[in-house]
């Protein structure tokens, strides 16, 4: 099967990998109903379509941080990307630097931040979580400053993992998880060879400092459930202020009181995000809750947004929301276990092209132009002009 569409690549995903890791990447908590909502409300959102509007010349490019960027798209930060195809940060980060977006580097990435600055020749930005160990989220983020990251990326919607019953379902985690993910592996003989042999080291490079040697899979999510800190609150964003002086961009925002505060505490910018539908299974889908946010804080601070995001027509939609620029996540990483390099070089040139049709098609020439006149009113129908 060739990749004809964005769509195809989430197929060739679940073809491709053991389940473990295709349910780890395509699940979410609980029922998985705020992740369900996030396509499908995004999808729903109708778009004026108009003629005659002279679509000559459209420019995707845009700036946002005080960096030029070729489409107002960036690959969001997940975890574990390196399971999903050989180092695979450092292939989606090369995929980034070639199409002149941004890419940021998880914490809990396979690669560290150093492998993927030596190997790709890109510079992400670093996602960093509120870790109960100060001292070393300071030692992070001393290497982020040492590397040259261009900005930071702090997720503030995890205290605690979410409940993701699909991960005990697929071996993630749960009784004997090690040997039926074993077992899975050998039905995949492609993956294992070119990931599961020549893929190693599998550790997460970023923490491995603070990990026994030979930790396996089993470790890595026992640490992430014993470090994450759930005594998180507003006081840590003064804190890591005084510790990073380059943009600094809070992950994890759902409700317009808390952008207000994010902006009051000095953030840059902020993600409007429920973590993809991975935390609170309940919570509203980014599509409903960006225009909210957007009304309180645009032209203040950049507003980016994630979640449900699978066509470059969902990429004008939140633009036309509220959004300035928006993180893709499961997408990127469907491309990165379908093809690699070049799977993510793929979906990047569709959305490009499906955002650029959908730009001529509703009137804008530039990013710039994309506002909530885009958005189909139905109870207005299209008498405005």
């Amino acid at each position: 099967m060739i990749a004809r569409s964005p769509a195809d690549f989430r197929t060739l995903a679940k073809r491709r990998l053991p389940r473990f890791l295709f349910d780890y990447l395509d699940g979410a908590a609980q029922s998985e109903g705020t992740a369900a909502r996030n396509v499908r409300d995004l999808a729903a959102i109708r778009l004026r379509q108009r003629v005659l509007q002279d679509v000559s010349r459209i420019d995707l490019s845009t700036n946002l941080f005080g960096t030029h960027q070729s489409m107002p798209i960036g690959l969001g930060p997940v975890g574990i990307a390196g399971l999903y195809a050989r180092r695979g940060e450092v292939q989606a980060a090369r995929a980034a630097q070639a199409a002149a977006i941004p890419f940021a580097l998880s914490t809990v990435s396979l690669c560290s931040l150093s492998e993927v600055v030596r190997d790709s020749g890109a510079t992400p930005w670093f996602q960093l979580y509120v870790i109960r160990d100060r001292g070393f989220m300071k030692e992070l983020l001393a290497e982020a400053r040492s590397q040259g990251c261009p900005g930071l990326f702090f997720t503030v919607d995890m205290p605690a993992p979410g409940i993701r019953y699909r991960d005990a379902y697929s071996g993630m985690s749960g009784r004997h998880a090690p040997a039926r993910r074993a077992l899975q592996a050998l039905t995949h003989p492609r993956w294992l060879w070119d990931v599961g042999i020549r893929g190693r080291p599998h550790v997460l490079g970023n923490v491995a400092p603070v990990l026994k040697q030979g930790s396996g899979l089993e470790d890595f999510m026992g640490w992430l459930g014993a470090n994450f800190d759930p005594s998180i609150a507003w006081r840590d964003i003064a804190w890591l202020r005084e510790q990073w002086d380059g943009p600094l961009v809070i992950k994890g925002i759902l409700d317009a009181g808390d952008a207000l505060q994010a902006e009051a505490l000095g953030a840059d910018g902020i993600v409007v995000s429920n973590h993809g539908g991975r935390q609170l299974d309940g919570a509203p889908s980014t599509a409903e809750a960006l225009p909210h946010i957007a009304k309180a804080v645009a032209g203040r601070m950049v507003i980016l947004a994630d979640s449900g995001i699978r066509s470059g027509v969902d990429v004008l939609r939140m633009l036309a929301l509220g959004a300035n620029g928006v993180l893709l996540g499961r997408a990127w990483v469907y491309a990165l276990a379908a093809g690699g390099e070049a799977g993510v070089t793929r979906l990047l040139t569709f959305l490009e092209s499906e955002l650029r049709v959908a730009m001529a098609l509703t009137g804008c020439v530039s990013v710039a132009s994309i506002h909530n006149g885009v958005l189909y009113d139905t109870k207005k129908g299209e008498d405005d002009a």
